[in-house]
């Protein structure tokens, strides 16, 4: 018997169309309007991806933080940026179509560093769909960070 004349399990089959109805495309477009010097593009978001555009102004920068439950993809799309580690050791120096992967728990800050504003791809992947993922700051949050979710700190 040939894989095309294999009886179809219906359960198995199932799956794979609830799955299928949720594929879809996706775009980016730079926000016409930037307000603030960090603006996020959210894109695609399901229980295990997030895909997302930063736009980064000077004064975007972040602070040294780790996340508890996903894995980070970030890849330069116009500018230029550098990532750093603990100590401000240089752990990346990024330019357009650069990339960098951080694991979960890998502590990171970023800071623009090109002639034009920054636009990063993040792609976060979440190691376990069923535990909250939690961005944890090690030094102290910048002044942009208004959001209660940017402002968890490390109990050290």
């Amino acid at each position: 018997m040939n894989e095309a004349t294999k009886p179809i399990n219906p359960e198995k089959e199932k799956i794979h169309l609830e799955a299928e109805s949720r594929v879809h495309t996706f775009s980016y477009a730079a926000p016409s309007e930037v307000d603030r010097v960090k603006q996020m593009v959210n894109m695609v978001r399901t229980p295990n991806v997030r895909v997302q555009v930063q736009v980064v102004h000077e004064g975007g920068e972040n602070n040294l933080h780790y996340h508890t439950n996903s894995d980070g993809v970030w890849m330069v799309l116009k500018g230029a940026a550098k990532f750093y580690g603990p100590g401000d050791k240089l752990i990346g120096d990024l330019k357009e179509m650069d990339g960098i992967v951080l694991p979960g728990g890998a502590r990171y800050w970023f800071e623009t560093t090109g002639d034009v504003p920054l636009e990063i791809l993040h792609i976060t992947a979440v190691e376990n769909s069923k535990t909250k993922d939690q961005r944890v700051n090690v030094d102290k949050h910048k002044d942009w960070m208004t959001e209660s979710s940017l402002q968890i700190y490390d109990d050290k």
